[in-house]
């Protein structure tokens, strides 16, 4: 037998790359309860090995799909030989995805979101709370007649007859533009955990669908005292209130749509007490939302956030730390979609878009995961993280898994080195790029005093009356 064709790291023997790569996935799903998916039993799959080899096939670089699955087959059954009767068509594996994405994910999830908690608690907590941003963004998808009856904005809209005298077959230039700019893309709204800067949880949807509604279907999944971070686009009495009453905190920029309100004498109050009690809510004698006034600048205009994070134990400074450190999900968005090479997923059916997203978050998660145990070690933080790096490594990794170890290559060595350099890199903030957005700045929220049916109502909420 080959060298190549050896696993043992033993003394006297060959290290291959595909040792170090099977101790990664047995530190995964060394302790993931798998007990909850029942297959039948025939079945040549097993829970733990289709979902290594989804892992694989997302974090593979080939650049189609059905080589994505050739390639991570292939590397799985190296890795677990006993599995070689495993089905061998791509067909097969995405129906098979199809059906168990969210049982396996679920399982995985667990078992990530326990891992961070102990093989990093030196990072779960910020300013002695459990932070956490949420924000959305679009993801492209193929422009083919699935994915855009199923994703494309168009999709609810009828069709009305063409109209002559509007330009070329009778569509003015801004419809024409309009269509052609029609995409399909898919919304993914993220939980992401600001200590580690790893995710946490995640929905998905058209692009037009509601990140606030998102973020509902994800509370219960969040620790107890967790605290979520979140920009102007959060804002809103039921949502804020949802947060409240589950009993996690929340720290939201507000701007001139959020009225505020002043001496209510609801709550005790001081000098940054304010409330959120919009006129339906008073009218059907829902309880106003006690917060916190906080207001920053930040060089150009003014920032105003609102948190529930009343007590004195954590000053404006503190606060203001926390919220700025919401930006590392706009960092992890960018690698995602730029570094990991997500921004257009390559699924033509739309029943597939969902599957090749959640194994490609999966498999940033686990890879990030594993990085920052080796990065924390030599006293680096998680926010020095390279993720082109540590892409790198694993990638490296999965193209040489039969090869011998170069001395000082091996995987965990290699990530121990992903880390930012110390260079200093040039200002881009004024450069004209072709896609960047320059949107308006929230104003300032409209702060008014209570008038004294505000208080009076108030006061028998409060039964002070």
């Amino acid at each position: 037998m080959s060298h190549q064709d050896s696993q043992n790291t033993g003394r006297g023997c060959v290290e291959l790359n595909s040792a170090f790569l099977k101790l990664a996935l047995h530190w995964l799903f060394g302790k993931a309860d798998w007990s909850t998916i029942r297959w039948r039993s025939d079945c040549t799959w097993t829970p733990m090995f289709l979902s290594a080899t989804a892992l694989l096939w997302a974090v593979s670089g080939e650049s189609t799909l059905g080589d994505r699955f050739q390639i991570s087959r292939k590397i799985s059954l190296f890795l677990y030989p006993e599995l070689s009767k495993s089905a061998s068509s791509y067909q097969g594996f995405i129906k098979l995805l199809a059906k168990w994405t969210d049982s396996l994910v679920g399982v995985i999830q667990t078992r990530m979101r326990q891992l961070m908690e102990q093989a990093l608690a030196e990072y779960w907590r910020i300013n002695r709370v459990v932070m956490f941003g949420i924000d959305g963004c679009r993801v492209d998808l193929p422009r083919t007649k699935s994915n855009q009856a199923t994703y494309a904005t168009s999709r609810k809209k009828n069709r009305k007859k063409q109209k002559k005298g509007k330009g070329k077959r009778g569509i003015s230039p801004a419809s024409r533009h309009k269509r052609l700019n029609d995409s399909p893309q898919l919304w993914l709204t993220t939980m992401w955990h600001a200590g580690t800067g790893l995710p946490w949880d995640w929905r998905t949807g058209p692009s037009d669908s509601s990140e606030r509604a998102h973020l509902l279907e994800m509370l219960s999944d969040l620790p107890a005292e967790a605290l979520i971070t979140a920009d102007a686009g959060f804002v809103g009495y039921e949502y804020s209130k949802a947060i409240l009453d589950s009993g996690r905190d929340l720290l939201i920029r507000v701007g001139s749509n959020v009225r505020l309100l002043r001496q209510l004498g609801y709550a005790r109050e001081f000098s940054q007490t304010v409330y959120i009690w919009p006129t339906y809510a008073s009218r059907r004698k829902e309880p106003p939302l006690v917060l916190r006034l906080v207001v920053a600048h930040n060089g150009r205009h003014p920032v105003y956030v609102v948190t529930s994070l009343r007590s004195k134990t954590h000053s404006d400074r503190q606060i203001l730390e926390l919220y700025s450190r919401r930006w590392g999900i706009e960092l992890f968005y960018r690698s995602f979609k730029q570094t990991f090479g997500k921004r257009k997923l390559r699924s033509n059916a739309a029943t597939n878009t969902t599957i090749e997203l959640a194994w490609s978050l999966m498999g940033l998660w686990i890879m990030s995961l594993y990085a920052l145990v080796q990065v924390t070690k030599t006293g680096n933080e998680p926010r020095q993280l390279s993720a082109a790096k540590l892409l790198r490594a694993f990638r490296s990794t999965l193209r040489d898994y039969r090869n011998p170890v170069e001395r000082g290559q091996k995987l965990r060595d290699q990530l121990r080195a992903a880390v930012i350099g110390d260079s200093v890199r040039r200002n881009k903030s004024r450069r004209d790029y072709p896609r960047k957005r320059s949107e308006k700045p929230p104003g300032k929220p409209q702060i008014i005093d209570a008038t004294d049916l505000q208080i009076s109502l108030a006061k028998t909420l409060s039964g002070k009356a």
